[in-house]
């Protein structure tokens, strides 16, 4: 669900950013308004974020190898953090840039194409409204009861994050754009246009910035939710079993790795102990919904031995 989801919100994206990045640029071509330049390099640097975000959703769909055993998965969050630096340079480096140059020597907007601007932007923003509407009917989907914010933080999937944040920017960023377009057409003065581009280059670098500390979290390895891990330790202990550790790690959006330390009795057999390891991993696939790689170690509890675990590999119940 969330990686067709995040796919949808991609393509929508993809289509939005492609056709308005083209009448930006027709707009700054015949009034030289850095704001428009400014927007439409972000629109350009949007869609070639977006082209990244389907490269990498293709190739972490290739089945594992012997040189990468589990597979690879994270080769999602490897192109979601490339979106972050494509952001940060192509898109708020440039814009900033942009606007010292505008207030080096600016200028006011002229001639008989005045009204360019303000049409494409009005557009633009009817068609980046209607891709952020699309980015969060996707997101709700998968969301739950989370917040915004926490979504954002939490999400293993990247995709509906860096769209969400990327529509999100894409939309104050033409506000600002009307903004430094309106105020110099009024005013005359090109120096309201280059506040406008400043502001978007400022914008722009903070969504990178935010959008670069998640992925990064994410290619270090994140354990799975507290929710799935909250269902992995019922699932263990649902016939008494005692847990002594685990550790989780998601080696992709829809994929977990979960090892864990589980109690048996001292007088099992070798049957018996393979074939209660062989039911608690159906209960933990069955109760987590996502595929998972599972391995579990069979020991003789120790309270000594369990509370010796770090607070966050030692679970008891």
């Amino acid at each position: 669900m969330a990686a067709s989801g995040g796919t949808k919100a991609v393509v929508a994206a993809l289509a939005a950013n492609l056709t308005i990045a083209v009448f930006k640029f027709i707009a700054w071509a015949v009034t030289a308004s850095s704001s428009m330049l400014a927007e439409a390099i972000h629109s350009v640097a949007d869609s070639g974020n977006q082209v990244l975000l389907l490269v990498g959703g293709k190739k972490a769909r290739r089945a594992a190898d012997e040189q990468h055993p589990f597979g690879y998965g994270r080769e999602r969050y490897v192109y979601s953090f490339i979106v972050s630096i494509v952001l940060f340079s192509v898109g708020g480096l440039f814009a900033l840039y942009e606007a010292w140059q505008k207030f080096q020597h600016p200028h006011g907007i002229e001639g008989q194409w005045w009204w360019v601007p303000l049409a494409v932007l009005f557009g633009a923003l009817i068609a980046e409204s209607l891709s952020f509407r699309t980015a969060i009917v996707e997101s709700n989907r998968v969301r739950g009861k989370q917040s915004w914010s926490k979504f954002i933080r939490t999400a293993k999937a990247p995709e509906l994050p860096v769209i969400l944040l990327e529509d999100f920017g894409a939309l104050v960023g033409l506000v600002l754009a009307l903004f430094g377009v309106g105020l110099t057409l009024i005013t005359g003065n090109g120096v309201f246009d280059a506040m406008g581009t400043a502001c978007i280059g400022v914008l722009l670098v903070l969504i990178a910035i935010v959008l670069a500390l998640e992925t990064k979290s994410l290619l270090l390895g994140e354990s799975a939710t507290a929710e799935h891990v909250e269902a992995i330790v019922n699932a263990i202990t649902l016939d008494g079993a005692k847990l002594i550790h685990l550790k989780t790690l998601h080696l992709g959006p829809e994929e977990v790795l979960v090892a864990a330390k589980v109690s048996v009795a001292e007088n099992s057999t070798g049957e018996q102990i393979a074939a209660a390891i062989d039911e608690i991993e159906v209960r933990i696939r069955a109760a987590v919904g996502l595929k998972c790689v599972i391995y579990i170690e069979p020991d003789i509890f120790s309270r000594s031995a369990s509370e010796a675990q770090s607070p966050n590999e030692s679970v008891e119940k």
